[in-house]
């Protein structure tokens, strides 16, 4: 008894490091949205050009998706999981030091690489922890941390970036980084993992090339292709939206973008619950439904005639994204085998990297060549959730079920 009440310890310790490195990559990239705004003026930059520096982030980050996975699995979570950490903390403190446009973007493209490898080793270290029973919930708590994140960072980014500017602020995160990253390489120490010999483990083991032939990685791909375009695209483009058109200032911006973003958090929990009790085997209509919902908001949020409706529909527009993403990172680890679930969770992650890749630069042309309107940036985000609508419906995972036992039953070479 005494045994399983420490296990279950360190296995809330570990959940709650990793929520935290979360948190932290979630702030380096919310504090450039954040201050995009005054970057622009420092640098006299278009809506365009806006677009490519806060695409450029993404470009690195959705390189490193797959060989962020095939590293995890390789390597072990705690390397991979440590060294980004420091890696992408180094790039925060030089995009304080940027110089020009161009080394903005260099760095914001080594800072992406650098923070590309954690989704998938973060994941990768829940398998490893956690039973294949506790997976789902674990992984959609720490998968909350990306709202949570939008939460705390404008309240600290914000207030940060009026009092020191932006450059110190993206230097102070930086440092933060560095003792987060000792922090997870001491708790994430070898005793900590693998607490629990998984049945699984056991037998001839699937490989990626696996993963690859089976249509629900594809499917959620798309669908996290479809998510992050549009979470991604109003975290790039509201904050100007908010400013340019809407009239607030800075600060207001900055206090009124945490509400949707807590109802995001909020959203991915109950959707977690959700498909682990009630909706077990229906995620794929939780997901449908979500995300008519989104794009119902989306399109009242554009035409709405306050400041108040706007971040009301914004807001209903998150909470709703919340079953999505619990149904993207909680059905690999009821379908796929632990042994590629870092491939996997790179893979899928790839598909929704390419979407908040093209998000920012796409919906900044559109706003350029329409002359600074911001229907057609809605109207592209808008048609990028009904394509996620198409992936979601196709979802049959029961059938695409990969696991040591499924592919020795179906005499698959693995």
């Amino acid at each position: 008894m005494q045994n399983t009440e420490v296990k279950n310890k360190k296995r809330h310790m570990i959940l709650a490091l990793l929520f935290l490195g979360w948190i932290l990559s979630y702030l380096d990239r919310m504090a450039m949205n954040v201050g995009i705004v005054e970057i622009a003026k420092d640098f006299n930059l278009s809506p365009t050009v806006m677009g490519v520096v806060l695409s450029s982030f993404f470009a690195g980050y959705a390189l490193m998706q797959l060989p962020g996975g095939w590293l995890a699995d390789k390597f072990g979570s705690r390397k991979v999981i440590a060294i980004a950490i420091l890696l992408w903390s180094l790039f925060t403190v030089l995009t304080g030091m940027a110089w020009s446009l161009m080394s903005m973007i260099l760095i914001r493209f080594m800072f992406g690489l650098g923070e590309g490898a954690y989704p998938a080793a973060s994941s990768k270290a829940i398998s490893d922890v956690f039973p294949k029973e506790e997976r789902t919930s674990a992984q959609t708590i720490m998968m909350s941390s990306n709202s949570l994140g939008g939460v705390i960072a404008p309240l600290i980014a914000t207030p940060l970036l009026v009092w020191i500017g932006w450059q110190n602020l993206f230097m102070a995160i930086g440092i933060v980084g560095v003792f987060v990253a000792a922090l997870l390489w001491y708790y994430l120490k070898p005793e900590n993992m693998q607490i629990e010999a998984v049945k699984e483990e056991a037998g001839p083991k699937a490989t990626f090339k696996d993963v690859l032939k089976i249509p629900t990685s594809w499917q959620l791909a798309i669908m996290w292709f479809g998510v992050s375009t549009v979470v991604w695209g109003l975290i790039s483009w509201m904050p100007s939206y908010l400013v340019n058109v809407r009239g607030l200032d800075i600060m207001s911006m900055g206090m009124l973008s945490a509400i949707p973003a807590l109802a995001g958090a909020i959203g991915v929990i109950i959707g977690g619950q959700l498909i682990k009790s009630l909706l077990s085997g229906k995620e794929k209509y939780l997901a449908i439904g979500s995300f008519i919902i989104m794009i119902v908001s989306l399109y009242l949020l554009f035409n709405a005639p306050s400041v108040a409706l706007v971040i009301t529909y914004q807001t209903i527009c998150m909470f709703f994204h919340g079953p999505i993403v619990a149904t993207i990172f909680g059905l690999p680890h009821k379908v796929f085998s632990k042994n590629v679930i870092g491939s996997t969770f790179g893979m899928i992650n790839l598909g929704g990297m390419i979407g908040a890749f093209l998000a920012p630069m796409v919906m900044g042309y559109l706003i350029d060549v329409f002359d600074g309107l911001y229907v057609s940036a809605f109207v592209y985000i808008i048609a990028c959730a009904v394509l996620g609508i198409i992936a979601a419906a196709g979802l049959h995972p029961k059938n695409d079920l990969l696991s040591e036992s499924y592919a020795v039953a179906n005499n698959k070479t693995v």
